[in-house]
């Protein structure tokens, strides 16, 4: 029920309507007329009414004293951060998946519960386990009530705990399958359908170094991308799809190289993962003639894009670079800042090896300017003693020793270095335009943009557990939580918003649910919603609703013929049971669906991706499981 103006003639009249379903259509049946709103107004009538009206709408008039201030908060509670990510949660299946792998495990605790918990407090806050336990308290986020700090570490080591010897196929050389990746690989199938498929993988590691001693196995000494020599660390080894989703991340000793982990992966994807034929890209640090060897046999049938070490390798140092062909360019100097960087690239082949050369003007004006700036500040240098030059890399590769043994620059060096000005070379076996070759690889960027929120997140450097298993649950709770990060940030893309994600959490955090007392009566009252988490709750997942039963149970097991429409089955505003856009379906032997509203034969053309989930797919028959 509700009320309306409707204009007659030269005056709109007030009406009170109610909405009746007669016949399976909505209709608006006018209840009564108030009068013409201009008098209504004029004399005051409206506003007699609603406050008439307000003496028996108890909700109305607490929201009006809270708005005014009259009725203090006896207590809050923040909603924003699990209303968000329990829905992403319970959407990317991570809620089914740890139900699936728990069911018969006698844990006293909600094991589920305690890693949502976790992940939800690397996403806002980060920190350790410890301090998780105490964020909790402010945060409406169901079955955690009884939940203790011994209870988080537990989760975490089921997390990290490894697999029966049985179940070891396809672990890589450097550590032990473990109930993560468990979880991965069925998180991936759960994501995977009919109609989707992984052609491109991007690969790339980072290292993370501990404040403790790095469990049993994991912390080891070894080369620090986070410039801490002094501490023990583990590599971190993680795969992005092509819309940049996370598909799984590997947890190694901290002294494993990069060259020795590209052939582990890739085996890994195909074995556990049932992806055929892929593309990896990978950059310069991967790259080895084993490695290479080993992709191109034909029985793992996977291509690659690899960056090429330009300086350490002969052929691509005195033959790929000195090659004459002209570039071809993929975009000019840029008009605006929103513009691309300026991109030029050319193929060259050598022995049945194929190169792809690419070159960026801006590029190369800096590394210019940057080499210029190091070699006048190294002639500063000079005039002092030798020793301060020693431990700088910057300076050490112009130099060299004259023969008083003093440092002098070496001009020979100075030369050589500009000719890889904004340039980098790639070895790939794609048969693409080289354009898109160099496109697919400068994507490296989205995993280096996840190992940048994977450090935001771990930012304190909380890793003080002393075992792999607790370790290595840790720093899949992060990955997790990344997760749920990325696909918060596809979906606002999809929008066409961009959202600052600090900005987000600050709006999020200050969601409420605020209880009031009214006349001796407690109230619920949620705050308004601010700034972008408007956005962030209105690209969530609707809730399913529940199936009737007997609905379902009547259709398991029937075949559904296919004539001028198809079924689909789904739920929500705009799909519903035994519908099609509208049209109902006769369920028999030989049964027609009628035409979609939008009028295409094939009505999975309209069907969301879901929906397809329900049939086992042949040419014109669905068989509902």
């Amino acid at each position: 029920m509700f009320v309306r103006a409707k204009k007659s003639g030269r005056y709109e009249y007030l009406q009170v309507v109610q909405n009746e379903r007669v016949d399976g259509r909505v209709r608006q049946r006018v209840i009564a007329t108030l009068g013409r709103v201009d008098q209504l107004q004029e004399e005051g009538h409206i506003d007699a009414l609603l406050s008439s009206c307000s003496r028996f709408a108890h909700n109305v008039a607490v929201l009006d004293a809270h708005k005014r201030g009259a009725l203090p908060p006896v207590d809050t509670i923040k909603i924003g951060p699990p209303l968000v990510f329990e829905r992403l949660w319970a959407e990317r299946k991570i809620k089914d998946v740890l139900g699936q792998l728990l069911k018969g495990r006698k844990y006293e605790f909600p094991v589920e519960r305690a890693i949502f918990m976790t992940v939800l407090h690397r996403l806002m806050v980060s920190g350790s386990d410890r301090a998780a336990e105490v964020w909790c308290r402010g945060y409406k986020i169901d079955g955690i009530a009884d939940l203790e700090l011994h209870h988080l570490y537990r989760a975490m080591g089921w997390l990290g705990d490894q697999l029966p010897d049985d179940q070891q196929a396809g672990a890589t050389p450097f550590s032990p399958r473990c109930t993560k990746d468990l979880i991965e690989e069925r998180l991936f199938a759960e994501r995977r359908d009919l109609f989707s498929s992984l052609s491109m993988v991007f690969f790339d590691t980072t290292s993370v170094y501990f404040e403790g001693e790095g469990g049993q196995t994991l912390g080891a000494y070894g080369r620090s991308k986070d410039h801490r020599p002094d501490r023990k660390q583990m590599v971190i080894g993680v795969i992005l799809d092509e819309q940049s989703r996370p598909i799984c991340c590997e947890m190694w000793p901290g002294n494993t190289t990069d060259v020795k982990t590209l052939i582990p992966v890739v085996d890994r994807l195909r074995a556990k993962f049932h992806i055929d034929r892929i593309c990896i890209v990978a950059d310069r640090g991967m790259i080895s003639k084993d490695t290479v060897a080993e992709l191109r046999k034909s029985v793992r049938s996977v291509s690659y894009i690899l960056g090429a070490r330009m300086r350490a390798v002969k052929r691509v140092r005195e033959t790929v670079l000195a090659d004459k062909k002209p570039f071809e360019t993929v975009y000019g100097p840029r008009k605006t800042s929103d513009d691309p960087a300026p991109l030029k690239v050319k193929e060259v082949l050598v022995a049945k090896t194929r190169y792809i050369v690419c070159h960026n003007e801006e590029r190369a004006r800096k590394d210019q300017a940057d080499r210029r700036a190091i070699v006048e500040s190294l002639k500063e240098k000079l005039k002092g003693p030798d020793k301060a030059l020693v431990g700088n890399k910057g300076y050490r590769k112009y130099l060299r020793t004259s023969e008083g043994k003093r440092f002098q620059i070496d001009t020979e060096k100075i030369k050589n270095e500009a000719g890889y000005d904004g340039k980098w070379v790639l070895q790939t076996d794609l048969d693409a335009e080289p354009k898109e070759v160099a496109l697919r690889y400068k994507d490296l960027w989205m995993v280096e943009a996840f190992f940048r929120s994977l450090k935001s997140i771990m930012e304190n450097r909380p890793i003080y557990h002393k075992c792999d298993e607790t370790i290595r649950g840790h720093v899949f709770c992060s990955f997790l939580a990344l997760v749920l990060f990325q696909e918060l940030q596809l979906k606002l893309v999809e929008r066409g918003w961009s959202v600052e994600w600090a900005r987000l959490k600050e709006d999020l955090d200050a969601l409420e649910d605020v209880t009031v007392e009214c006349a001796g009566q407690p109230f619920i009252v949620r705050s308004q919603t601010r700034g972008d988490a408007g956005k962030a709750l209105q690209v969530l997942p609707a809730v399913k609703k529940r199936v009737n039963p007997a609905v379902w149970a009547g259709l398991r097991g029937q075949w559904i013929g296919l004539e001028a429409g198809s079924l689909v089955i789904g739920t929500g505003r705009r799909w519903r049971w035994l519908r099609h856009r509208g049209a109902v379906l006769r369920i028999g032997a030989a049964a027609t669906a009628a035409r979609c509203r939008r009028g295409c034969l094939d009505a999975m053309a309209c069907a969301p991706p879901s929906a397809t989930r329900a049939f086992a797919l042949t040419p014109d028959q669905h068989r509902v499981d």
